[in-house]
C-alpha cells in the first residue's frame, strides 16, 4: 500500500509541475485611469520604474509597488521607450509626430525633440555607440541619434518594415524586418547593414530578444514559431511553438527563460537548456490583446498592458471598454 500511495503522490506532483512548471501567477492588476491605445513598455531595473506607452503620453509606474508615479507628456502616438541610465535620459518614439522626445529620467520633463523618419516605432539605446536608434515603420529606416547631444548621427535604409530590436553591447544592433522575413545585423558605429538573414519558412518576424552569454537571438514570428538564431552566423539552432499574434519577447539571463507575449492572451515560456537546446515549458494565460510585455530582470516579473473589450457586432476589431486600461503584473 505504501508503494501504491507513493506512486500516486509522485504522479500528482508530476502533473502539478507539468501544468505549472514556471510558477508564474498574476500578482497585481494596476489600473491606469486614462483611455487610449498602447504599444511597448520598458522596465528600468536600476531606476525601479516601468515606462508604459499610452496614446499621447508615457505612464510611469513604480516597478515594485505598481503605483502610478508620473508621466512623460506630449508624446503623440508613442510606441516605445528607451533608457540611457548612464546619461540620465530617456527617449520615446512618437509615431504620429515623427519625432523622438528626449526626457530627464529624474524629473520626467522633456529636454528636446528630434526629427526622425516616418512613423518611428521600436526604439533602443545602444551603450557601445552611445546612440539611440529609432526604427521607422513608415520610412523603412533607422534614425541614429547621439544620446548625449540629441543630434541625428545618420540614417540607415533597411529595405523593409522594422519591428523588434536588440543590441548586443558590442557595437551591433539586430532588427526584425517583418515584411521581408529577415533579421538584419547593423553596425551601430558605422551605421550600415552588415548581414541580412532570412527566417524562411517562418513568416512575419516581430519580437526579438537576446542572450549575450550564448550569443543567441530569440525571434518571435507570427507563423506561431520562436526561432533561436546564432547571432554570429544567423543560423537557426532551434524552432519552438508559440501562440498567435506575437508582439514582444524577453530573455531572463538569470533564470534562462525566454518569453513571447501573444495577442491570443498567452505568454509562451521556453527554457534554455544549452546554447542549442531548448524546451517549451508553459503557456501562461493572460488576456486577449495583451501582446506587449516587459521583464524586470531584478524580480523576474512580467508586465503586460491590457484592456477589456466590448462584444463586437461584426468581424472587426472590438472596441475597448472605457476606463479598463490596466497593466498586469505576473511573478512567482
Amino acid at each position: 500500500m505504501h508503494r501504491v500511495l507513493t506512486g500516486i503522490f509522485t504522479a500528482l506532483a508530476m502533473t502539478a509541475v507539468a501544468a505549472d512548471p514556471t510558477g508564474y501567477k498574476l500578482e497585481k492588476t494596476i489600473s491606469i485611469p486614462r483611455d487610449g491605445g498602447w504599444d511597448y513598455l520598458t522596465v528600468d531595473a536600476a531606476g525601479r520604474r516601468v515606462y508604459v506607452s499610452h496614446a499621447t503620453r508615457v505612464e510611469v509606474l513604480d516597478a515594485d509597488s505598481g503605483e502610478l508615479t508620473g508621466q512623460v507628456a506630449d508624446t503623440a502616438g508613442v510606441h516605445g521607450i528607451a533608457v540611457a541610465a548612464d546619461l540620465g535620459r530617456g527617449f520615446t518614439s512618437n509615431g504620429r509626430a515623427d519625432t523622438v522626445t528626449v526626457f530627464d529620467l529624474k524629473t520626467l520633463k522633456p529636454l528636446a525633440s528630434v526629427a526622425t523618419g516616418k512613423n518611428p516605432d521600436s526604439i533602443l539605446y545602444d551603450p557601445a555607440s552611445k546612440r539611440v536608434f529609432a526604427f521607422n515603420g513608415g520610412g523603412k529606416s533607422a534614425t541614429a541619434i547621439d544620446a548625449a547631444d540629441a543630434k541625428v548621427a545618420g540614417t540607415i535604409a533597411l529595405g523593409g518594415k522594422p519591428e523588434g530590436v536588440v543590441a548586443d553591447g558590442a557595437g551591433h544592433v539586430f532588427v526584425n524586418i517583418e515584411d521581408t522575413a529577415e533579421v538584419l545585423k547593423l553596425d551601430s558605429k558605422e551605421l550600415k547593414v552588415l548581414e541580412r538573414w532570412s527566417v524562411a519558412p517562418a513568416k512575419l518576424p516581430v519580437s526579438l530578444a537576446f542572450d549575450p552569454a550564448t550569443s543567441r537571438l530569440f525571434v518571435g514570428c507570427r507563423s506561431k514559431q520562436l526561432l533561436v538564431l546564432d547571432a554570429g552566423t544567423g543560423k537557426a539552432v532551434a524552432t519552438l511553438p508559440i501562440g498567435d499574434r506575437v508582439d514582444a519577447g524577453e530573455f531572463d539571463r538569470e533564470t534562462k527563460l525566454a518569453f513571447c507575449s501573444c495577442g491570443d492572451g498567452t505568454v509562451a515560456v521556453v527554457r534554455q537548456d544549452s546554447a542549442d537546446k531548448y524546451t517549451a515549458l508553459e503557456s501562461i494565460k493572460t488576456r486577449q490583446g495583451a501582446k506587449t510585455m516587459a521583464l524586470d530582470p531584478k524580480t523576474h516579473r512580467l508586465f503586460l498592458p491590457a484592456v477589456e473589450y466590448k462584444a463586437g457586432a461584426g468581424g472587426g476589431r472590438p472596441a475597448a471598454v472605457p476606463g479598463s486600461f490596466v497593466v498586469l503584473m505576473y511573478g512567482k
